[in-house]
């Protein structure tokens, strides 16, 4: 009873000296101002300025909380506290390229808590050497020259999923339905997972997945975080069962080493010969599942938007795609050389990641104590990214609000103005899976159907990434170009 009691009193003085040291600090840190630091606010303690950065990210208009601070403190760096951890802002070109030159110099990735938790050994949770050789074996599945045996069975998953969920019906919802496609199709190239039953189960666990991988780590029953462990939990045993059953056929000769990105990972070593370990797979396949599954669905949904908003653009995207068609025989799937071509729709995809771009941004954490821009920013520090600190500067993008996709014409953007996949090192893994993936779909759906907003005004929250807050629903109509 007394070693209990005595066991109970030394966790209760180690909770009040660690809440009087986070107390202490966060005064001091709001009263006694350091003027080598950053100018902004850390709001209130702990939750900072959290709550105002997830309002805006409500209204459709994260960049709004960003451009404020950048107004009211400095166009080039602020501080803030999102997410209970104080953050420098770093912002414009210059804050994009020195933070994506400086990787594993001054800054390491880092996300949130409540990501660390749930994608525990993926490469989002090392860095330096470590994340170098899991990047390496990731990205030689999902270059472009490893992309390009992959389009025809996109092709067919796509003709497949319009066949099934879109022909014949006069209303869609775009959102949930083209999130189960791209669920399907990711499940497809990378764990060969066929049954469409299979997919929607595991499609469930994945919707509540990412309610709350982006969150408050509270993990207790009723909240968002809490419900996300437990489907992450549900994925990865599903993950390792299908891991187990495919090494055992690849053993065996019964499967095929390019089959997916799950075969590419077990028979793939490093320069050393190191092989993933089975957590590690699992871990970043469920990372590879995030990164190119809701930011796609996304992407492709907005894309619907503003080819119903824009019957010119969705007119001269149609023609793109007619003579790609055309230039084909009957039943003649799509091939890399196709996607080619295809440069006026990624114009188009271009632009709407420009006003509309998926990730609101990424973190990193200080390593050493560094200057920016007159500033010290300590270790320790997180700092932050946006694309939205540049993509509607109209002193980058003349009309920054206005639809233009002519501004990918010849040279482009400026340097680090556009930014939708990052860069560095650490640019988005999935940058040129996404183009091939919305590409063919776009393809697929302009070729059958023209569509009309049945909620021209609908709002676009991002939660945490842009979805119209109804699920975007269109009345069909055929295309005027029936030559199929």
């Amino acid at each position: 009873m007394q070693i209990a009691m005595f066991s109970t009193l030394i966790l209760l003085g180690i909770f009040l000296l660690v809440s009087l040291y986070i107390i202490t600090k966060t005064l001091k840190e709001r009263l006694i101002p350091n003027p080598h630091l950053p100018p902004g606010s850390l709001g209130w303690p702990l939750i900072g300025e959290t709550l105002n950065y997830l309002g805006t990210c409500l209204a459709g208009r994260p960049d709004w909380f960003l451009r404020d601070r950048m107004e009211k403190h400095d166009p080039q760096v602020f501080k803030t506290s999102l997410f209970g951890e104080t953050v420098a802002v770093f912002c414009g070109p210059a804050g994009n390229k020195f933070l994506f030159g400086n990787e594993n110099k001054l800054v390491n990735l880092w996300w949130p808590r409540s990501v660390k938790k749930l994608l525990k050994s993926s490469l989002v949770n090392v860095a330096g050497d470590e994340a170098k050789r899991i990047r390496r074996i990731l990205l030689t599945f999902l270059d472009p020259d490893a992309l390009k045996r992959y389009i025809e069975r996109m092709d067919l998953v796509t003709q497949h999923h319009i066949s099934t969920l879109w022909e014949g019906k006069e209303e869609v919802k775009v959102h949930p339905t083209v999130n189960l496609y791209t669920f399907e199709l990711s499940c497809r190239l990378f764990i060969s997972i066929d049954d469409p039953l299979h997919i929607s189960k595991l499609a469930h666990h994945f919707d509540v997945f990412l309610k709350g991988v982006i969150h408050f780590p509270i993990n207790i029953p009723g909240t968002r975080f809490y419900s996300a462990s437990k489907a992450a939990d549900a994925i990865k045993e599903e993950l390792r069962l299908i891991s187990r059953r495919r090494r055992a056929a690849l053993d065996k000769k019964m499967a095929s080493p390019t089959q997916d990105l799950l075969s590419h990972l077990l028979v793939t070593s490093d320069a050393s010969g190191k092989f993933l370990s089975e957590t590690e797979i699992v871990d970043n396949i469920l990372l590879l599942l995030f990164a190119s599954h809701d930011t796609t669905t996304s992407v492709i949904t907005c894309v619907m938007k503003y080819l119903a908003e824009l019957p010119e653009v969705y007119q001269t995207v149609l023609r793109e795609q007619i003579d790609i068609a055309k230039s084909k025989e009957p039943g003649e799937l799509l091939k890399w050389e196709d996607i080619q071509k295809m440069r006026y729709s990624w114009n188009v995809v271009s632009e709407i990641l420009r006003l509309m771009p998926p990730v609101r941004g990424a973190f990193r954490e200080a390593i050493v104590d560094f200057t920016y821009a007159g500033y010290t920013i300590p270790k320790g520090w997180k700092v932050y990214w946006s694309p939205m600190t540049t993509s509607k500067d109209p002193t980058l993008f003349p009309n920054a609000e206005q639809f233009d996709a002519s501004r990918y014409d010849g040279a482009g953007p400026a340097p680090y103005s556009y930014v939708p996949f990052g860069g560095g090192p650490r640019i988005c893994l999935g940058n040129e899976y996404a183009r091939p993936q919305i590409l063919v779909f776009l393809h697929n759906i302009v070729k059958r159907f023209k569509w009309d907003l049945m909620i021209p005004d609908e709002k676009v929250p991002y939660d945490p990434m842009p979805a119209p807050s109804q699920g975007l629903p269109i009345r069909l109509r055929s295309s005027a170009y029936d030559f199929i």
